[in-house]
Parts: structure tokens; C-alpha cells; sequence
């Protein structure tokens, strides 16, 4: 429900986050919220969006009345970016819209009706708030787009890579754990060494013979060998298809070379460190590849737009925060990043 007898008040929070949207610099160019090729977004159109889901939404003048409509104001640049880098990868790909399936969608608007203030996850309620602020129309095909690719791309591609992790085993030399913090930033300056230095992936093979180490003690003791998670390997080649997780993630939207970190799947607290070997995007022999849900296809086709953002010059303006390219949505810094994806020899416009 709407917060009623505080008006004045909630116009002076919606006014105060409008003018101190965030902390940082400036933008690079002036009035822009985020700059995508000969493209740009407004900040004036951001604070429109902003006002506007205030104005219609419980769930954002919860926000508004807690001083966190800064929640808002990232969701609504990284919708409005994925949007124009979803249009940009159909175009690339020859998928075009079916307007009548959207018309259709739009007929029954599935994005109409207000996000309870009461809301449990915050994430998800915050971009359900952006998407019913925004254009439904506009919202309804870049879905459609978005799982269109996912369709024409994903049961043709497969990545080989090398991996190791951080934070799922003890260290092979110290016999130490990392966690918690500790182990996001061995794992971020591991990924830096295996950049800067191709010789220092060899720890990646040395990885793997120590889980063969772990796993034969483990048998020794009675134990079975899959007690011991897959922490590291070389060679995996994974076919999208077949790893719907992954297909959504970096490891399919990075070009070959490159070093990515992500969480470790399924491992809360480790992370993912890999180099890229090899990618293919021509049909590959698989066993029948399970449906991927509506969610999942649609990470899985927004990840193929993840090239444009290098090649567009995509430039975010700091007072939002800087881009998440694990994520592929806006953060407040880098310390919040959900990863990074490193060309060779270190460089790469992973966040910005």
C-alpha cells in the first residue's frame, strides 16, 4: 500500500536522492548517466523513472522512506543499458522481434500491479520495480529478445577452459583455508597473475594433481573419491547446452584468452578462476540438453550481449556505481563486483 501522511516528507527524500544520486565523480559527458556508443541515457531520464516508481510503487517508497532509492536509481541505468546492448547483439544475430507473441504478452501486461513494500528479496523486488516503471512494451521485447538469442546461440556453443578455485580446499603448499573476504581477493589477484603471465597458469595443473592426491587419500581411507569437489581441471569443455548455469555466466560471454572469477557454483564462499581456452559456436554432438527455464534463457541470452560492452565503449557514470561484468548490472564500486574478466597481459575493461 501506499505510505500515506508523510507526503511532504517522502517528496523532500525522492528530492534529496534525486539531486546526491550517488557518490563519486562526475560523469564524462555532462547530463549523461551512462554513454553506449553514439547512444546515451540521461540522468534526467533515470530520475524520471525514479520518480515515477516512487509514485507507483510500495515496494520504492519503502525504499524512498529508508534513504536507499540509490537501489532504484542502478536498476534503472543497468535496465536501460542492458537494453540498448540487447538490441544491439539481436541486430548482430538477425533476430528481430515478434510483435504479435509481445502484443499478446502485452494483452494480459504481466507487469502490471504494484511490488508489496513487504517484499522479502530485496534484488528481486527492486528490479520488478524498475521493470513496471519502465516501458512494458519496451520491457516485453527485450525479453523476448534476450531468450530469441538464447535459442539461436546456446545450442551451438561450447567452451574449453582451465580451472582452479579458491576457497573450496585447503591451500595444496600452507595446508590453509581462505574465506570470506580474504578468499575473493586471493582469488582476484590470482587471476591477475594468470593474465600478466601465461607460466603462472601452471598452477592449474598442479591444482589437478593434487585433487587426484586428495581423491586417492580419500579412497585410502575409505572414503569415497567424490568427497572431494572437482576444484580443479584442464581442458573442460562444457557445451552451453549441457551447463545452463554456466551458459549465463562469463565463461560463455568472455573471448578466448581471457581470465574470468566468479562464484564457485554451488560452493558458497569459493570462487572460480579460469583461463579460456577455446570457443565454438558451430553445432555440436550432445545428449538431449534439458529445456532451460524462462529465467535462465533469458541470463542466457542477455550474456551474448556481453562483447558490446567493450566494443560499444559502454561508460557509466560514477555516481551509479560502475559495471558488474559477471553481474552484467551496475554496482556501487568495485569491492562490490561479483567477479572480473581479464584480457591477456592483465587489461580489459572489466568494471568501469
Amino acid at each position: 500500500m501506499r505510505i500515506i501522511g508523510r507526503p511532504r516528507a517522502l517528496v523532500g527524500v525522492v528530492a534529496g536522492a534525486l539531486l546526491l544520486a550517488g557518490c563519486g565523480s562526475g560523469p564524462s559527458q555532462v547530463g549523461a548517466a551512462a554513454v553506449i556508443g553514439d547512444r546515451s541515457i540521461s540522468i534526467d531520464q533515470v530520475q524520471d523513472l525514479i520518480t515515477k516508481a516512487v509514485r507507483e510503487q510500495p515496494y520504492a517508497q519503502k525504499l524512498a522512506a529508508e534513504h536507499k532509492l540509490d537501489l532504484v536509481g542502478r536498476a534503472v541505468v543497468s535496465q536501460l543499458v542492458l537494453h540498448e546492448l540487447i538490441t544491439k547483439a539481436a541486430e548482430k544475430q538477425g533476430v528481430t522481434p515478434n510483435y504479435a507473441q509481445i502484443d499478446a504478452q502485452l494483452a494480459k501486461d504481466p507487469l502490471t500491479g504494484p511490488v508489496p513494500a513487504d517484499a522479502s528479496n530485496e534484488t528481486q523486488a527492486v528490479s520488478q520495480v524498475v521493470a513496471r516503471t519502465r516501458d512494458h512494451r519496451e520491457e516485453l521485447t527485450d525479453t523476448f529478445l534476450a531468450q530469441a538469442l538464447a535459442d539461436k546461440t546456446v545450442p551451438n556453443a561450447s567452451v574449453t577452459f582451465d580451472y582452479t578455485s579458491v576457497g573450496l580446499v585447503p591451500d595444496a603448499t600452507t595446508g590453509s583455508s581462505v574465506e570470506g573476504p580474504a578468499a575473493k581477493t586471493a582469488a582476484f589477484d590470482l587471476a591477475k597473475q594468470f593474465a600478466a603471465d601465461p607460466a603462472a597458469t601452471k598452477r592449474i595443473g598442479a591444482d589437478v594433481q593434487y585433487l587426484a592426491a586428495l581423491r586417492q587419500r580419500a579412497t585410502q581411507m575409505g572414503q569415497s573419491a567424490e568427497s572431494i569437489p572437482p576444484f580443479a581441471s584442464v581442458g573442460e569443455a562444457v557445451p552451453a547446452a549441457q551447463a545452463s548455469a554456466l551458459a549465463a555466466g562469463p565463461l560463455f560471454g568472455s573471448p578466448v584468452g581471457s581470465t574470468v572469477v566468479f562464484p564457485f557454483p554451488n560452493n558458497q564462499g569459493a570462487w572460480f578462476v579460469g583461463v579460456i581456452r577455446q570457443r565454438t559456436d558451430k553445432p555440436v554432438a550432445t545428449e538431449q540438453a534439458p529445456d532451460l527455464d524462462a529465467a535462465t534463457k533469458t541470463a542466457a541470452g542477455i550474456r551474448q550481449a556481453q562483447p558490446l560492452f567493450d566494443e560499444l565503449g559502454v561508460r557509466i557514470n560514477k555516481r551509479y556505481g560502475v559495471w558488474d561484468v559477471v553481474a552484467m548490472t551496475v554496482v556501487p564500486n568495485e569491492d562490490a563486483a561479483q567477479g572480473i574478466v581479464l584480457s591477456p597481459g592483465g587489461s580489459g575493461r572489466t568494471q568501469q
